[in-house]
């Protein structure tokens, strides 16, 4: 479809698709307008689309010629939405497929850091229907339980004793139906963006609430971010060693970002990789990429040129 109409010499159109129906609508809704500012500066004929149950009708309707991903959380960051280009021959940014859903699910990807000696948390994982005392009594608090496949925190607690194991759980099911529980480790959290395969500055940050959860993530003033993290250079090197490796575990592409906690003695573990980060002109992945001397309408350019569909060669 859309190499037909490029070689009539027509002007590509890109899609932003961006809001969808996941619990993250309203960032992903703020990601595609920012993306959508910068890709009409480049020159391109952009146009937003709100990735709803009608995406297929609307691809067609609007003559989407490539499709820059803005959506967050599922029906957008997991692999749906690219399946769903894939199947129409609409090249996308981003992770294909597999790596949307690999990355998505953070069971299937710490099971994976584990074998590939990724350092990340150690983790139980619970279902609405599995959940039983003794695998309970097994977690020492504090852990971080989440939904196993939700983004921005949504659904997150950190559970600082066994009494409230339950409740935690519980808030988590509301999201998904499978749940994880993971070590809390105490330390600095850090966050550093991959582009094209080469890792950029690490960001660290800092919320003033001390956890950062979806209202320390979205809040104006709520959270300090430093970029470049005031962090050696060894050490800055190593977490780029790690966020490349965890990036090429799931078979990433294009832009990705991996949050690390680092602890008292300068251990760096893994946490999770967001195969869509956030792309307002707040964001942190803008902000890494700045802070390499690459500015928005750049990285939003750079993100789109490696746009295509699974199997193809860049």
């Amino acid at each position: 479809m859309g190499t037909e109409r490029r070689r009539a010499g027509k002007k590509r159109t890109v899609g932003v698709l961006m809001g969808g129906r996941s619990a993250e609508r309203e960032v992903s809704l703020r990601t595609g307008a920012a993306v959508r500012g910068a890709l009409r500066r480049l020159g391109e004929r952009a146009v937003a689309i709100d990735a709803c149950a009608e995406l297929p009708r609307a691809l067609a309707r609007r003559g989407v010629d490539v499709a820059f991903i803005a959506l967050h959380g599922r029906g957008g960051e997991d692999g749906t939405v690219q399946g769903l280009l894939e199947c129409l021959g609409i090249p996308y940014t981003g992770a294909g497929v597999l790596a949307s859903a690999l990355a998505m699910d953070k069971k299937q990807s710490k099971l994976l850091f584990g074998a590939l000696g990724i350092p990340t948390p150690d983790f139980e994982v619970f279902t609405r229907e599995e959940r039983s005392r003794a695998r309970l009594a097994r977690l020492a608090p504090p852990v971080v339980v989440k939904p196993t496949n939700e983004g921005s925190s949504v659904g997150m607690t950190v559970v600082r004793s066994r009494a409230g194991l339950a409740r935690a759980l519980a808030r988590a099911f509301r999201h998904d139906p499978e749940a994880i529980a993971e070590r809390y480790l105490p330390g600095r959290e850090f966050t550093v963006g991959v582009l094209d395969d080469e890792a950029l500055p690490a960001v660290e940050v800092r919320p003033r609430s001390g956890l950062y959860d979806y209202r320390s993530k979205y809040t104006a003033g709520r959270t300090e971010y430093l970029a470049p993290a005031p962090i050696g250079a060894r050490q800055a090197a190593r977490l780029g060693a790690l966020a490349v490796a965890a990036h090429r575990a799931l078979g990433c592409r294009g832009a990705s970002r991996v949050d690390f906690r680092l602890d008292g003695r300068g251990r760096a573990s893994v946490l999770e990789v967001n195969t869509i980060p956030g792309m307002t002109e707040t964001s942190l992945l803008p902000k890494a990429a700045a802070a390499a001397g690459i500015g928005f309408d750049e990285l939003v350019a750079r993100i789109l040129r490696g746009a295509r569909l699974d199997g193809e060669r860049r």
